[in-house]
């Protein structure tokens, strides 16, 4: 949807205001397939835009912004592609749908039970797109360029229509999880359903579902506890989902100025998720308790249990991604051992079995 009122930057106007020459404009679209509700979303259009617009006000350039969000340009999962394809030149892939054309940055998906702490894993990822040669480029595969941001969701949980209070209660019921997530379920008993926040609710409502693998922050605003009221705190951990890029040739033809301020914005941009993210949590819970939700937490014997239950699916990921040329085994080495460096309270060693 075009927002014409950011169509004119504060540099714009005060060029027209003194009579002088208006500054050079360029038209950029920005995607994500998800509703603003997600801070994802919402941070794109009041952090990453307003942090571009400020850092080009004193320059002679600036952006006629069109917005495309929850599936006006690009379904969920579409991003890359409409990227990829230059139908936009800048948003937020979510990763954790790209499993097999990005499998390094799906390294917190084949690792569960890790750190709560979204901030860490944002903190870990970048440092791998920085230290790892074969991270970044893996965006190049695609035209892509990693501008530096992203977003990590809150410690992932289990919504469900039925009480949860141990491993024995998934047996034979449907869960829905998102792309690689799929896979924390294998060996407990329950079915694993491949799914996204869009469709949970009525997916749950219309019985196709009989619960869902899902993060606090995302639940409450999608109201996930009127379908599924038990809430089972299972400590999943914080999972890197997705990164601010942008379409490379476009960004490599642009001044200097303005590559300069994409890559600020996406540095603002996940400052600001962070520090809104950490206020909604506890919010969201509560929230949900309001709204009828019972809350328990699973025991640490049965979250043992189910950690050593799943396959070591990590070193299959790792040695797939090496067989494609790609560093999968020294990106898992290098998460884990900062997790340890961390004293992050693994569930399991998924690099050292």
């Amino acid at each position: 949807m075009k927002t014409p009122w950011r169509t004119l930057t504060a540099a714009t106007a005060l060029c027209l205001s003194a009579g002088v020459a208006t500054a050079q404009t360029y038209t950029v679209n920005v995607v994500n397939g998800h509703p603003p509700i997600f801070l994802w979303v919402k941070h794109l259009t009041e952090t990453f835009i307003p942090t571009v617009d400020a850092a080009l006000e004193d320059t002679q350039y600036a952006i006629d912004w069109n917005e495309f969000y929850g599936g006006e340009l690009a379904a969920v999962g579409g991003e890359l592609e409409a990227l990829e394809d230059g139908l936009a030149e800048v948003g937020v892939v979510p990763t954790v749908f790209e499993p097999s054309n990005l499998p390094l940055q799906n390294v917190t998906y084949v690792t569960p039970f890790g750190s709560p702490s979204p901030e860490l894993i944002l903190s870990v990822i970048d440092d791998l797109h920085e230290d790892v040669p074969g991270v970044v480029e893996s965006w190049h595969t695609y035209d892509l360029e990693y501008l530096g941001g992203g977003f990590a969701l809150d410690d992932y949980l289990l919504m469900t229509t039925f009480p949860v209070e141990s491993l024995d209660d998934l047996e034979g019921r449907r869960i829905g999880a998102p792309g690689p997530a799929v896979n924390w379920l294998e060996g407990t008993g329950a079915v694993g359903v491949s799914g996204n926040l869009t469709t949970y609710y009525n997916d749950i409502q219309t019985g196709v579902f009989e619960g869902v693998v899902v993060f606090a922050t995302a639940a409450a605003p999608a109201r996930l506890y009127e379908v599924a009221p038990y809430i089972t705190i299972t400590n999943f951990g914080a999972q890197y989902a997705g990164s601010v890029v942008a379409n490379r040739p476009w960004l490599e033809a642009m001044p200097q100025e303005i590559q300069d301020a994409f890559h600020e914005a996406a540095e603002a941009y996940t400052v600001a998720y962070i520090a809104e993210q950490a206020q909604r949590i506890a919010g969201a819970m509560q929230a949900m308790v309001d709204g009828g939700a019972t809350v328990t937490q699973l025991p640490p014997g049965e979250r043992a249990e189910w950690a050593a239950a799943l396959p070591n699916v990590a070193l299959e990921w790792a040695a797939n991604a090496d067989e494609q040329g790609l560093p999968g085994s020294t990106v898992l080495s290098a998460y884990m051992d900062t997790l340890r460096g961390a004293n992050v309270a693994l569930a399991r060693s998924w690099d050292q079995e």
